[in-house]
């Protein structure tokens, strides 16, 4: 293939891509003066919200009991800042209106709910503070709440949901998705921002685990890796297409602690105290304080 050939290829690929056919299920128009989120932005106010939940862990590491307040104040006013920008793009993603014509309102709806989430950043602490006990209380191997905050894939997957989760709770659109994702790609941990946990929630190894939009998880529960809480199927509407928002995913009660690679599916109830050894498929509810487990299969 001669340089001409390269030529005539690539502006027939050309001409292809931009056939309106081709990509107009794939393809965002872009609004002059809307802006768009951005994957670095937001990997950044997660480190900067880390750094204010955990400081001395995440953000610098020089901080003590005389900077903190200094260091803190820092990256909450930098958080403010940049959260607000990235509110403001999932606000405009998420609207059929032209975001140009109503940006000011926009603007100051994204800064509300930015200045709400700040608000309860104390109160998501306490929550992750429980997490990083039942982290640390329920491996032997975990020698500090240090190294818990530190090292555990769990910590980091779970401390992303639950900023996703609050943000989504205040209406935001597309941007807590994301930031669970970012927890997805780095862990292995696919949490949705729509599913509700309680405190004292962890994950032993992590790698693998999904748990759904419509999942309801109870105080003190424990998963393993590979851990799946999952929808059985996708009722249809008229057309034929899934039907969107209804529950689907399991509710686990409190106490409850599920083994490596599990399956449970719909929207089935795992009774509190409950035990789901590994590699069990659960489609039914289990009844509280039952401990199921895979039984020798009988020669």
């Amino acid at each position: 293939m001669n340089s001409l050939n390269f030529s005539t290829v690539i502006a027939k690929a050309i001409d292809d891509l931009s056939e309106k056919k081709s990509y107009s299920k794939l393809f965002h128009l872009h609004q002059e003066g809307s802006p768009l989120p951005s994957g670095d932005a937001l990997k950044s106010i997660v480190d900067l919200a880390r750094s204010a939940l955990f400081p001395g862990y995440f953000g610098n590491s020089s901080t003590n009991s005389q900077t903190v307040k200094y260091y803190i104040g820092v990256n909450v006013e930098h958080l403010f800042d940049l959260l607000t920008g990235q509110i403001l793009a999932g606000l405009c993603f998420g609207s059929d209106e032209h975001c140009e014509s109503c940006n000011d309102m926009l603007r100051d709806k994204a800064a509300t709910i930015a200045a709400k989430f700040i608000s309860l950043l104390p109160q998501l602490r306490a929550t992750l503070a429980t997490d990083v006990e039942a982290a640390f209380n329920g491996d032997p191997a975990a020698h500090s709440y240090g190294e818990v905050i530190s090292c555990y894939p769990a910590i980091r997957a779970i401390s992303n949901y639950r900023i996703a989760h609050q943000l989504l709770v205040l209406g935001v659109p597309l941007i807590p998705r994301i930031i669970t994702e970012l927890a997805h790609s780095e862990t292995g941990i696919d949490i949705h921002p729509g599913a509700q946990i309680g405190n004292y929630f962890t994950i032993d190894h992590g790698t693998g685990v999904v748990i759904g939009e419509t999942t309801i998880i109870g105080n003190n529960v424990k998963l393993y890796q590979g851990v799946t809480l999952g929808a059985k199927s996708f009722p249809l509407d008229e057309n034929g297409k899934p039907i969107k928002g209804i529950p689907r995913h399991p509710i686990l009660e409190n106490n409850v602690i599920v083994y490596s690679n599990a399956t449970i599916l719909g929207r089935v109830t795992i009774g509190h105290d409950a035990t789901i050894g590994g590699n069990i498929w659960v489609t039914e509810d289990v009844p509280a304080g039952t401990k199921i487990v895979q039984t020798k299969a009988k020669k």
